[in-house]
């Protein structure tokens, strides 16, 4: 008997051996060039494969580790050249332009804080051709805080806007909504490690915090035994094609825009949620029909009474039938056309609402 279970258990640790052996093989030939790009494994070898590279730490060279959100841009930047000729600034916190803005507010001056991805922290374009620097010249009256993150999914907006956000009691909370970061959503490594949460009773529960640092991630990678990996692909893809991914996508995201809408109103805050036309999606359509990312959008807005909810996409439209051209960068963000009339949809949009009072000339740009 002994000799069988030794037997056995030699068997065992070959076939082990023999599959973590093959399956190391065979991502060490894909490399990064497998297309799962909504699965872990992608982005963390992307990362590996970009850090050894180049070395840079997370994405850009301007980015820093986060622990609670995985990264964020360095801090009291001046001046720096990025994206190929464009100039970048961050204040003290690591966002994006050289405000600095007090915790305390200023009677008679609506303080407005927006969160997003890279087209609200701007990739592609300078601190003066954000749309957060458009709407702080479209209204005057008012304050905007951008905090904007390239690369962010909506889970970490929500992480920013508690961690930080809540400290400078705004007025009004604004989150420029695009379908793609959904998938960031129930990722744990994008740009680099992340945060994610999990639906747990259909409550939200933070996983991954502290995120590793890249020293941890490279330190302990090779350990990572690889025939997870293919069951976790596998997993994945069987998921996806039975339709789980999707639905589950749909529900987390859900329950994360609630949590932002519900932490916006306990600080006395209107959150607004408004769908971002991207130029790659061809989201310019002036198609009356809803898009697919906006019908989403509403709908989940419907179920959240103290949310408001508007789409950017008609403002394109309306532009382009003018003969506005809209440049883009190589990475498929918009040009500064592009975020002008984004700011232009977000001033209309706050104005008709009553959300500026003050405000009954509205200001254009030049």
């Amino acid at each position: 008997m002994k000799r069988k279970y030794l037997a056995i258990t030699v068997y065992v640790l070959f076939l082990v051996v023999l599959f973590e052996g093959s399956a190391r093989l065979v991502f060490h030939i894909l490399g990064d060039k497998h297309t799962l790009m909504e699965h872990d494994l992608w982005w963390r070898q992307s990362w590996i494969a970009r850090h050894e590279s180049t070395g840079e730490e997370i994405f850009y060279q301007f980015d820093i580790y986060d622990p609670t959100k995985g990264w964020i841009s360095k801090p009291n930047l001046h001046d720096v050249t990025v994206f190929e000729n464009k100039i970048l600034n961050t204040n003290s916190e690591g966002f994006r332009g050289t405000a600095e803005h007090a915790h305390e507010t200023q009677d008679g001056i609506a303080r407005i804080l927006i969160l997003g991805d890279s087209f609200t922290f701007g990739d592609e374009v300078s601190d003066d051709e954000t749309y957060a620097h458009y709407l702080q010249e479209l209204l005057p009256d008012a304050e905007i805080i951008n905090l904007g993150v390239h690369g962010y999914g909506h889970d970490q907006m929500l992480i920013v806007l508690q961690e930080t956000g809540i400290k400078y009691r705004p007025d009004i909370v604004i989150l420029g909504f695009l379908p793609m970061d959904m998938s960031r959503n129930m990722l744990e490594f994008r740009d680099f490690a992340k945060p994610m949460f999990t639906l747990e009773d259909d409550e939200l529960v933070l996983k991954g915090v502290p995120v590793p640092t890249p020293d941890e991630v490279l330190r302990w990678d090779w350990l990572r035994p690889r025939f997870i990996d293919v069951f976790s692909v596998l997993h994945h893809l069987s998921i996806k094609r039975l339709g789980l991914y999707s639905k589950e996508m749909d529900r987390k995201t859900a329950a994360i825009l609630k949590k932002i809408a519900a932490t916006a109103d306990s600080i006395g805050a209107v959150p607004v949620f408004f769908f971002l036309p991207t130029p790659t999606a061809g989201d310019t359509s002036a198609n009356p029909d809803l898009r697919t990312g906006e019908k989403y959008l509403f709908s989940v807005c419907s179920e959240i009474s103290t949310a408001e909810c508007f789409s950017a996409r008609p403002h394109f439209a309306d532009k382009l039938s003018q003969g506005t051209i809209f440049s883009t960068g190589s990475g498929g963000h918009w040009g500064p056309a592009g975020y002008q009339t984004v700011a232009e949809a977000i001033r209309d949009y706050l104005v008709k609402a009553g959300h500026m009072p003050g405000q009954n000339e509205v200001p254009t740009l030049p």
